[in-house]
């Protein structure tokens, strides 16, 4: 199995240049089928159309989300295009599924003033507190998913024209704008890095205590210490969700918000004009009270009347 796994990662790294964070993702849902496929007493030579139906039926009816579900096919998917080019199987019969209908939740955002309030959670007095301050900046500033900031080199920053470039899902390049606030803090980081990374030679922009490229878990861990600070509850993706939401409230365009998160599909970045819908449903309520009153109360009002 460990075989199979790691030809199946290489291939899908080199091969169909997905990112390495979607490689270990598919690989390991294939791990958590080929699991199941030896407990059902099957081989990768007999598994049927209806195994695989089973299995997502099976892996619906264990409490997971249609989301989880259609990643799953995502990835098998993928893992059966390899299996065809392997010659281990002559064709992909995982093509005949179709993938499920995944309800898109609207997005939790922060407010400008809860945005404010978490940055200001940030103790700057010293260097990695002035870290997290350009980290968060950054991200909610570029509207960057956690990889993105992970990955970001200290080449990649632009200040002449305030712009970094971000490597995306599939391993697109965008560039993007940031911000006066982010500049600032961008500068005073760079000006005490060196403290943390000493004479090593490290290339990320971002690095954790002991000099090294700061990870996810350690940017995660960090949220949630400026989030219990603050009183501002969400997730670190959460700056991405308001740094839309933002944009489109400021009168941006979709397609251009679009390109600044770096969404393949407008239909992705479609789910943040609903956000702003929920806030006009809010407004309507309150400066209009007497749509509250359902039809039955209606009537007997113009009874009276």
């Amino acid at each position: 199995m460990e075989g199979i796994l790691q030809e199946f990662y290489n291939d899908l790294v080199l091969t169909d240049r997905r990112s390495l964070l979607t490689a270990e993702t598919y690989c390991f849902c294939v791990k958590e089928f080929l699991g199941w496929m030896e407990n059902e007493s099957l081989t990768l030579k007999t598994v049927q159309l209806k195994d695989f139906i089973y299995y997502f039926l099976w892996r619906k009816t264990s409490g997971n989300t249609e989301l989880t579900v259609a990643k799953d096919l995502s990835a098998l998917r993928s893992f059966g295009n390899f299996l065809v080019n392997k010659s281990v199987w002559s064709e992909n019969i995982l093509v005949e599924l179709e993938r499920p209908k995944v309800h898109r939740n609207i997005p939790a955002v922060f407010s400008v003033e809860e945005v404010d309030s978490f940055l200001d959670s940030i103790d700057v007095s010293e260097p990695l507190g002035i870290r997290d301050r350009a980290l968060f900046e950054l991200i909610y500033s570029c509207g960057l998913r956690i990889s993105e900031v992970c990955g970001i080199e200290e080449s990649d920053i632009h200040f002449d024209s305030s712009y970094i470039i971000v490597v995306g899902k599939g391993r697109k390049e965008r560039m993007v704008p940031f911000g006066s606030a982010a500049k600032e803090w961008l500068k005073k980081w760079l000006d005490v890095r060196p403290l943390l990374v000493k004479d090593r030679k490290v290339t990320k922009l971002f690095v954790n205590y002991r000099g090294e490229p700061i990870s996810r878990k350690g940017i995660w861990k960090n949220f949630q210490k400026f989030e219990s600070l603050s009183g501002v509850h969400g997730k670190v993706h959460t700056l991405r969700h308001s740094f839309a939401t933002h944009l489109l409230d400021g009168g941006a365009d979709l397609r251009s918000v679009q390109e600044l998160l770096g969404h393949a599909d407008l239909a992705t970045t479609q789910i943040y004009t609903h956000v702003n819908e929920t806030e006009l449903q809010d407004y309507h309520e309150e400066f209009f009270p007497g749509h509250k009153i359902s039809f039955e109360e209606w009537e007997k009002k113009n009874e009276k009347n």
